[in-house]
């Protein structure tokens, strides 16, 4: 059963979820530089630290040569239980920021704090923005990071037959990308380790844009125009400023083969891992239709999918684990060709990602 027909009613969303999308999923130039000035340019040197809630913290990790307009776009930080224990389970983030800047590992907080207290160990992974290369640069650089963390999971006691891969807007379409592509030697790329499997056993990926050629069509009433208003465009993703052309190298409209080959729904094949997508309904950033298609694609490959199809919820992961917005989700999930579909149960909550992740890995191993 498609689901083209979601997303087609206007949902109306507030101006309170366009600032915390501007907040949490772009680029927020005073926390960067911040962290930045906080970091310096001895970055690239591992510097152990423990953190109370006894977890051991290990920042800055270069996978990868630092390259000259990238002095944090190679850098990873790994979070591990201070039990002890080996052989942990992996869950990789790299957060959103319309590819803007190299900062994808420091939104990892708040998810290491959720997932090192259930024993896994984290890794918030950064890539290069747009600025400093094009795509498929950032696909390079998240596969070397996994390939980075595969030869290096002993040393660090991670199981490395357990990696899931998540991340929330431009880093949904990094997640997705990651999984999807672990088949497709030409978009290995050649950045830091090699000869290394970047595949990953499992996927989580929140809001992540997919045809960028759709995205103007899809976006809520007004929406464009609040988007215009928080880049300096005129022409919404379709700009020749916008981020997904400032991704590819150029407007997207104006070189469609470009774009195309971003696309994580091109990749899709039956060997891919179990992924999961998030997504609100309310979102005026990315639209929720992106996710409809990518979804359908999975679901005609007989992929294992699940997807969270989340009224009210904005362009914010916490929105969309919000049990206030938990009333009326619509859940798709479909295993082997075979479809379900639920309304309302079960809720999107961190233990039902972690509950996908772990089945995942089951099946797998």
């Amino acid at each position: 059963m498609s689901i083209r027909r979601m997303g087609t009613e206007p949902i109306r969303g507030s101006w309170r979820w366009l600032r915390t999308a501007a907040v949490l999923a772009l680029v927020t130039a005073a926390s960067t530089g911040a962290a930045a000035t906080a970091t310096g340019n001895a970055a690239a040197v591992p510097t152990p630290t423990q953190p109370r809630d006894e977890v051991r913290v290990v920042r800055d990790i270069a996978y990868a040569p630092p390259e000259p307009r990238s002095s944090r776009g190679h850098l990873l930080d790994l979070y591990l239980p201070a039990s002890g224990r080996r052989s942990l389970p992996l869950v990789i983030w790299t957060g959103g920021s319309g590819w803007l800047a190299d900062t994808g590992k420091d939104s990892a907080g708040p998810i290491a704090e959720v997932f090192t207290a259930k024993g896994y160990a984290v890794a918030g992974v950064s890539i290069r923005s747009s600025s400093q290369a094009v795509f498929p640069a950032q696909v390079h650089d998240v596969k070397a990071a996994v390939r980075w963390l595969r030869v290096h999971a002993r040393q660090y006691g991670i199981d490395p037959h357990r990696f899931a891969v998540m991340g929330d807007s431009s880093g949904g379409w990094t997640t997705a990308m990651a999984a999807l592509t672990g088949d497709v030697p030409a978009l290995e790329g050649r950045v830091g380790v090699t000869g290394v499997s970047s595949a990953v056993q499992a996927a989580v990926a929140f809001y992540p844009p997919t045809d960028f050629l759709q995205m103007d069509a899809q976006m809520l009433p007004g929406a464009c125009e609040s988007f215009n208003a928080i880049f300096g465009l005129t022409d919404c993703h379709d700009d020749p400023a916008s981020p997904e052309s400032l991704l590819v190298g150029c407007a997207i409209q104006t070189c469609p083969r470009s774009a195309s080959a971003a696309d994580p729904i091109r990749y899709v094949s039956r060997r891919d891992p179990p992924l999961m997508i998030l997504h609100g309904q309310a979102d005026q950033l990315v639209p929720h239709a992106q996710s409809i298609l990518l979804y359908n694609a999975l679901r005609a490959a007989c992929h294992d999918v699940t997807f969270f199809s989340v009224p009210n919820a904005g362009h914010d992961w916490r929105e969309v684990l919000d049990p206030a917005n938990h009333a009326a989700q619509t859940v798709y999930r479909t295993d082997r060709c075979r479809e379900r579909l639920t309304v309302g149960t079960p809720d999107p909550t961190w233990d039902t990602v972690e509950g996908f992740v772990a089945r995942a890995w089951g099946s797998r191993r």
